[in-house]
């Protein structure tokens, strides 16, 4: 295929924020049947929930990100395997809680085959028709968590179409797989054909001729070129009485579901709104559903059409996940589609363009304001209604910024532009897929943000700030006086802290003058980079409760095991093994002290660095009877790098120091000193873990460097 598209990061943006819109639109009617849909909703126009404040973690968004990062685990990303997808899987999934549906083994496609996998069943056998069964194998998972392998092959189909195949093969088989690869491939051709039934036809000559998918597609087209005229609800009413829930096994089987899509894209006639609307209100599993159909058409018509207040305001950018890597559970919308765009160039063999491709160098989580439409999550706080909108007008670096106007502001009055850097359950609607969190933002680390005084705009100061959840909040830069017509580049260290957990950081715009009028600014370039220098202290944080079930402690994911805090401490236990993390993924050379205690003695008690996930780590503390040991996590099992002897107590607390530079790993406790060299990890996390029933407990970590 041909070089990558012109338009391609607008339209990857496009799509992947369309993903997110079908996700939420979906969401709350999820298992309504048409009729019930129809008797209570009338006609759907919009979303049939606000979600207030925030919309939770989903499955459906879950999938598409984390399985694409199996292209960093994979020897070969050009030639993905699906045993690369099932260490992503393995990796990123907490054991049997968030991330998806955990509705039991034979139950639940994904949880059949991730405990297939933990227990050395391989990929694919791990989720095949001959493993599982047709009833389970062949749920709607292949396609529901495909969209991110379309969007990584612009117009490239014959490799969306492989990477697709490995991908759902890990939890699905049989027409569960062919669904994943004619939905990757929609995406892909989306963005060079413009026709979305020229699509689905070139789509079915992807996957088997004679199977039960290609069968329902060519069904629903064949009725859709008869009946075109007599609207959806006649398709519909086929659909339901030939390929009807009724007429298949399982859970939630991909054919019914497969049906509703093709219908909504046909009858939607490449109507963005039309198409996701007609989605819904066919029913059964519609977040999943309305999230393939939008991610298609998002690509395909990009974001005309599309209402900003009604559709895309609600969203804000904010996407929240589950996976065990707490600082991944709260991105935006942008940063997802810069990473599926770093991969999509990677893959081509191609440059990424500028100045794009200098924005993501510099940081590629941080607010660019490049994709059209976006904002990054980024919220205002002020006495009045507060405008955001995307913007051409100005930019200090590339070609957009974000514009931010409050009408009718007096002297003295006061904006806060801000990214909030924490989540905890008051945030949420609900805690749906159980999410948890780590901070975005450190002590130690520098805070940037670019500003430019709107024409016409009143006299402004500006500074930066951070809040923190035990310290209040710190004046980072500035102020400073925006001058007219020039673009003032504020930058500040938030200053180390111990016991901090930040929550928020931001730039404060004061009004300043004598008289009122409007404040308006553009904000640009605004991100975090450095190094942390800080302390967590567990007597200051909390436990956070979602449900009766979902219990957490404030900064830690958990991947398993039974984790609370008590008396000033976390407590972290497990029959076999429990481990728990906090921190950013991204931290590289750092030193870490961990002040720990073995409550009770098991196989191990240890101290984690350079944590990627639930995989991929290292581990420094106690190894048996009487060894303090350095060990790395290989695939979920720890083999040790360098021990010695070390004839620690439970009971008493003991400070592991460990360094991580370069490949140079060493560990400290009590003038015991353990090295090895090994640099097959060079960034992660930082964590405690406990095996063979073992219970520690954990005073506090430091951190310096990263």
């Amino acid at each position: 295929m041909g070089k990558i598209p012109g338009d391609y990061l607008q339209r990857v943006y496009a799509g992947w924020l369309g993903k997110i819109i079908g996700i939420r639109h979906g969401a709350p009617i999820e298992g309504w049947t048409y009729e019930t849909i129809r008797d209570v909703l009338g006609e759907i126009e919009g979303y049939p929930a606000d979600y207030l404040p925030a919309f939770a973690a989903d499955d459906d968004s879950n999938g598409p990100l984390f399985f694409l990062r199996a292209l960093e685990l994979a020897d070969d990303p050009q030639r993905l395997q699906p045993q690369d997808v099932a260490q992503a899987l393995l990796n990123f999934a907490p054991y049997e809680h968030g991330f998806f549906w955990w509705g039991g083994y034979g139950v639940s496609t994904e949880h059949t085959a991730y405990l297939n996998l933990r227990a050395g069943v391989p990929a694919p056998r791990s989720g095949s028709v001959e493993q599982n069964g047709a009833a389970v194998a062949e749920q709607i998972g292949g396609q529901i968590f495909i969209d991110t392998w379309g969007l990584v092959s612009p117009g490239n189909p014959e490799q969306a179409a492989r990477l697709a195949r490995a991908a759902a093969s890990v939890m699905h088989g049989g027409n569960a797989v062919y669904g994943g690869v004619f939905v990757a491939v929609c995406i892909s051709l989306a963005f060079v054909r413009e026709d979305i039934g020229a699509i689905l036809a070139e789509a079915l000559s992807y996957i088997p001729a004679d199977c039960e998918y290609a069968r329902v597609v060519r069904a629903v087209t064949d009725f859709h070129a008869a009946h075109a005229a007599e609207g959806w609800r006649k398709c519909f009413a086929f659909v339901h009485d030939n390929f009807g829930y009724d007429r298949y096994p399982g859970a939630c089987h991909i054919i019914p579901n497969a049906a509703a899509m093709a219908l909504a894209m046909l009858y939607g006639e490449g109507d963005f709104v039309r198409t996701i609307n007609i989605c819904n209100m066919c029913g059964w599993d519609t977040d999943c559903n309305v999230g393939n159909v939008a991610t298609i058409l998002g690509v395909l018509t990009g974001l005309r059409g599309v209402d900003e207040d009604k559709w895309i305001r609600p969203i804000n950018d904010l996407l929240v996940c589950s996976s065990v890597v707490g600082s991944l559970n709260a991105m935006d919308v942008p940063y997802g589609a810069a990473y599926i765009a770093q991969w999509a160039y990677r893959l081509a063999g191609e440059p990424m363009p500028e100045p794009m491709a200098s924005i993501l160098a510099r940081a590629v989580d941080g607010c660019h304001f490049e994709f059209e439409r976006s904002t990054h999550a980024v919220r205002a706080r002020a006495a009045g209604p507060v405008y955001l909108r995307n913007t051409d007008e100005q930019a200090h670096t590339g070609l957009r910024s974000l514009k931010a106007s409050l009408p009718n502001a007096r002297p003295g009055d006061r904006l806060d532009l801000y990214r909030q850097t924490y989540y905890a359950p008051e945030d949420f609607f609900d805690s749906r897929y159980d999410p948890d969190f780590s901070p975005l933002a450190y002590p130690g680390q520098a805070l940037h943000a670019s500003v430019r005084l709107a024409d016409g705009a009143m006299p402004v100061r500006a500074s930066l700030y951070v809040r923190d959840a035990h310290h209040g909040e710190i004046a980072v830069a500035g102020p400073v006086a925006l001058e007219p017509g020039r673009w003032h580049e504020l930058a500040g260290r938030i200053p180390p802290l111990r016991g901090a957990r930040i929550e928020e950081v931001g730039v404060r715009l004061q009004a300043d003058g004598l008289r009122g009028g409007r404040l308006g600014v553009y904000l640009d370039d605004f991100y975090l980079d450095g190094a942390p220098d800080y302390s967590v202290e567990l007597d200051r944080e909390r436990a956070e409760v979602w449900t009766q079930s979902h219990r957490a402690v404030s900064q830690f994911t958990r991947l398993k095991g039974l984790m609370y805090l008590e008396d000033g401490e976390m407590h972290l236990t497990g029959a076999d093994f429990a481990e728990a993390y906090t921190g950013r993924h991204d931290w590289t050379d750092y030193e870490a002290a961990f002040a720990l205690t073995v409550q009770q003695p098991g196989a191990y008690a240890c101290a984690n660095v350079r944590v990627q996930g639930a995989m991929r780590s290292y581990a420094a503390g106690f190894i048996g009877e009487g060894t303090f040991a350095l060990a790395k996590n290989e695939g979920g099992e720890y083999r040790v790098l360098a021990q010695a002897p070390f004839d620690w107590k439970p009971g008493a607390t003991y400070e592991i120091a460990v360094s991580a530079q370069g490949d140079c790993l060493s560990a400290s406790c009590g003038g015991v000193t353990v090295s090895a060299r090994d640099g097959a990890y060079r960034s992660g996390a930082v964590g405690v873990s406990a095996r063979g029933g073992a219970h520690i407990r954990l005073k506090r970590i430091e951190v310096r460097g990263g």
